[in-house]
């Protein structure tokens, strides 16, 4: 029995932090052991947010170091950039053209983009979920990685590869959405989910100088140092039990409770925590800073393979609908 394929992107948007890795990045590396994996850096969706091409460049860079040091082989992963296949923006146009003004203003994603008033409204900001559609039915994945909050666009992906279905006959997989539950939202130093946009991330490539700057200002209660604490409550121990081993998250645990013990400790212990779980991938990420032409290459390497794909789909897609004068049948 074949593996199933999963297919995954991710955006060039800075740091990493642990919400990234333990959110997205960490189940990425775990799945190309036994699926057929696709990811990509999307780009173009950055473009939505980023105006500068030198911070594009930068990010984009940045978030390929941090995949490749986590441990991503490109032996086993299609690993390129969305701009480099030209083929998810043209079906994106194709997409535009079945799909209504209604069902887009249905996204969770542009109602709390309108709502909180943050960003631009943007024609790409509204039309991300088609794009994002375009991405995933080009590859015909059994399972997409997301978070909980991505939930609806993959609903929307099925949605849309229905419509076409219907109308053009049976061309797209609809792919099923692989949401992790344990880590569905990863806590940040002040408690709400961990993101760059709420200022309150844990960056793992930092230095150790900021790390510990980070670590110390997980916000905790008042309780007094001497008295027993609630660790189910306490943002430095939820943080902790996600890289901890179960005999680790226990020994904490009965520390908080035992009394005796502040908050800076188990600060303290986080912190030597990540230093230990992330230290052969710091190692690597300072070496990959040195070489950027062997990152070029698996960028480039993926993109020819991930161009394949992409184009027999689109092809497929412009036979159905009579844009290809002469009938390449596949």
């Amino acid at each position: 029995m074949a593996n199933k394929r999963i297919l995954s992107g991710v955006q060039p948007s800075g740091r990493i932090h642990l919400g990234n890795y333990l959110g997205a990045i960490k189940q990425h590396i775990e799945l190309q052991r036994d699926h057929e994996a696709f990811l990509f850096i999307a780009d173009l969706h950055a473009l939505t947010t980023i105006r500068d091409p030198k911070l594009m460049k930068e990010l984009t860079l940045e978030l390929t170091k941090a995949y490749l040091a986590f441990g991503l082989d490109p032996k086993k992963t299609v690993f390129f950039k969305q701009s480099d296949i030209s083929e998810h923006s043209e079906l994106c146009w194709i997409f535009d053209c079945i799909t209504t003004m209604p069902f887009l203003e249905r996204a969770h994603a542009w109602k709390d983009a309108k709502a909180k008033g943050k960003k631009q409204e943007t024609v790409g900001l509204f039309n991300y979920p088609i794009l994002q559609a375009a991405d995933i039915l080009l590859y015909s994945p059994d399972l997409v990685p997301v978070g909980k909050d991505q939930k609806q666009h993959i609903e929307m992906t099925r949605d849309i590869a229905v419509s076409f279905n219907n109308t053009y006959g049976e061309t797209f997989k609809l792919p099923e959405e692989y949401i992790k539950k344990e880590v569905e939202v990863v806590p940040g130093t002040d408690g709400q989910k961990m993101s760059k946009s709420y200022g309150n991330t844990i960056d793992i490539f930092a230095t150790e100088k900021e790390l510990k700057k980070q670590i110390m200002t997980i916000v905790t209660d008042s309780t007094a140092l001497e008295k027993p604490k609630d660790a189910k409550t306490c943002n430095v121990y939820k943080i902790y039990k996600l890289l901890a081993s179960p005999d680790e998250t226990a020994e904490l645990k009965s520390k908080y409770e035992a009394g005796g013990f502040g908050y800076g400790d188990a600060k303290k212990l986080l912190l030597e925590k990540i230093l230990t779980y992330f230290a052969e991938a710091r190692v690597k990420y300072q070496e990959l800073k040195h070489d950027e032409k062997q990152i070029h290459q698996i960028l480039e390497d993926g993109a020819s393979k991930a161009k394949k794909i992409a184009g027999a789909k689109l092809e497929e897609v412009k036979n159905k609908l009579g844009l290809n004068l002469r009938d390449n049948k596949r």
